[in-house]
Order: structure tokens, then sequence, then C-alpha cells
């Protein structure tokens, strides 16, 4: 027999194991997700420097490649695990969060290129952090050096500016992706 005490313990035990399952499981449709976009925002910035007129156009069928990509990622996943549900509260914040990007920055902001790229990365910068802080350290790591870099290339990079978001942002998404396949 066991005292309450051994009990207590065993249930902490327990708790902890099913807390790092939990995170693991997040960790790794997340970084999935993460490669994902790193690879098709770095072919977007590459795109972008090379037919600098069409940006508008490549953005908006990167981001909407990206989405459909992503919901399909967490429709998978949800059947992995058992639920065979739609992510749709998945999708209903991705498109909230999206159209209030764009009434930000296209109707109240009226950016240039350059800050509009700004815009975009330290915006989705943030809701990495905001995930940090309800699923994990990386996504936090993730945030910070992003935003720390873009800022560093927005006021210190000349005409590779995109060329440097390319390798910053694309190429920060897929290392950190990456990274979190290991954590």
């Amino acid at each position: 027999m066991i005292d309450s005490q051994q009990a207590s313990a065993a249930l902490d035990d327990i708790n902890g194991v099913v807390r790092r399952v939990r995170q693991s499981q997040i960790y790794q449709t997340a970084s999935l997700i993460i490669t994902m976009w790193g690879v098709l925002v770095f072919a977007a910035y590459i795109a972008n420097y090379a037919w600098p007129r069409q940006g508008y156009t490549i953005w908006t069928v990167t981001n909407l490649l990206g989405l459909v990509i992503t919901t399909a990622i967490g429709f998978v996943s949800n059947l992995r695990s058992g639920t065979r549900t739609f992510p749709i509260r998945s999708l209903i914040t991705f498109v909230l969060i999206g159209a209030f990007g764009v009434f930000c920055s296209v109707v109240l902001g009226h950016f240039g290129p350059r800050p509009m790229i700004v815009f975009w990365v330290l915006y989705g910068m943030l809701f990495y952090a905001i995930a940090g802080l309800w699923f994990g350290y990386a996504f936090i790591v993730i945030a910070v050096g992003t935003t720390a870099l873009t800022l560093i290339g927005y006021y210190e990079i000349g005409p590779a500016f995109l060329l440097w978001m390319a390798v910053v942002h694309g190429g920060g998404l897929v290392l950190g992706g990456l990274w979190m396949r290991r954590i």
C-alpha cells in the first residue's frame, strides 16, 4: 500500500510525462508547419526580389498557399490523433489574424513595400511569442531572433533587404522548425 505522499508524487510524475508528451506533439506539428512556412517565405522573398512589381501577387499567393497547407497539416494531425474534425477554429483564427493585419497595414497604415514587409514579419512574430507563452520557449526564441534580425535589416541593409529577409525570415523559420523537431 502507498501513502498519500507517494500517491501525490506518482500523480505529479504522471502529469509531468503527460505535459512533456503533449508539448512534444505540439512541437512536432508546429515544426512541420513552421518549416513549410519558412520554405514558402524564402521563395517569396527571392521571387519578390526578382520581380518587384509583382510583390502583392507573390505575397497573396504565398499566404493563401500557406494557409491551405497549414489547414491540411492540421486536418491530417487531427486524423492521426483520433480527432476526426476539420480544424475550423484554427482556420478561422488565421483568417481573423490575416484580416486584421490587412486592415491595419493597407487601410490604416498605407505602408510602402519595405515597411509593409517589416510590419507583417513583426505582426507574425507577435503571435509566435504569444504561442510561446502557452506551448514552449522555442516559439519565443524564433520570434525574438527573427524580430531582432528584421529590425537590423530594416535599418542597416540597403537594396539587398529582400535577400536579407529571405535568409532571416525564411531561413530562420526553417531552422526554428528543424530545431523544434529535436527538442
